[in-house]
This record gives structure tokens, C-alpha cells and sequence, in this order.
């Protein structure tokens, strides 16, 4: 009896989770493909870093998520990094995922670019 209610439970969960999945990416649009665009933002090598780092981010999440990735185009930065990159992900419902991503992120660290070791604090927009 026990272990019926805890199969009916584990249902009830993932219908559960199924339906909130489904109100999340019920947008007019969230079924189609996407685009990413970043740029790096003020900041030099620093920023161009932070977006690079961004691109990595987004096409290791597409490819977990079993989508396609393929790169429009990219401006590698003067040392390191890049300028910008457009990304194309291909998948089931990569717009409604990634939509919310619109932005501009920022990255506070010690850089790696700087001999004195200060902190630097570094945007780029998506």
C-alpha cells in the first residue's frame, strides 16, 4: 500500500513538473530556434574575456540540452577573447530557454590581464 502511494506520488510530480514546464514555454514564439548576440562591453581585453567566457557558457548549455550550435560570426578580441560572436541554437524550444537571457551580465574578479592584480569589474550585453 505504501509503495503504491509513493508510485501515485511520483506521478503526480512529474505531471506536475510537465505542466509548469509546459505554462513556462507557452509563448507565441518559445517553440522556435534562437539567436544569441554578445558583445563585449567597455573594458578591453578584460570585457572580451568576460565574453568569450559568456559564448563557452551558452554553447556548453545548448549541447547539454541536446540542441545545435553553430556560429554566425565572431570578432576576435586584440589579446584575448572576443569582441563579438552570433550564435544560432537549434533545438526544442531554444527561444522560450534562452529569451529571459537578454541583458548585460558583469563579471567582478581579480584579472588575469592586470600585473598589479586588482580587481576589475567587466560587462558585455546578450
Amino acid at each position: 500500500m505504501v509503495a503504491d502511494i509513493e508510485a501515485s506520488l511520483t506521478r503526480a510530480a512529474a505531471r506536475a513538473e510537465k505542466a509548469e514546464l509546459a505554462a513556462l514555454l507557452s509563448g507565441e514564439a518559445d517553440g522556435n530556434d534562437a539567436y544569441v548576440q554578445i558583445n563585449a562591453g567597455e573594458g578591453g581585453t578584460e570585457s572580451q574575456d568576460w565574453a568569450s567566457i559568456l559564448r563557452r557558457m551558452y554553447v556548453r548549455w545548448a549541447e547539454k540540452h541536446g540542441m545545435k550550435v553553430e556560429e554566425m560570426d565572431e570578432r576576435e578580441g586584440e589579446e584575448a577573447g572576443i569582441k563579438s560572436a552570433t550564435l544560432q541554437i537549434k533545438g526544442e524550444s531554444a527561444y522560450g530557454w534562452l529569451k529571459s537571457e537578454q541583458g548585460v551580465p558583469r563579471l567582478v574578479r581579480i584579472s588575469p590581464f592586470d600585473s598589479s592584480a586588482r580587481r576589475h569589474t567587466s560587462f558585455a550585453s546578450v
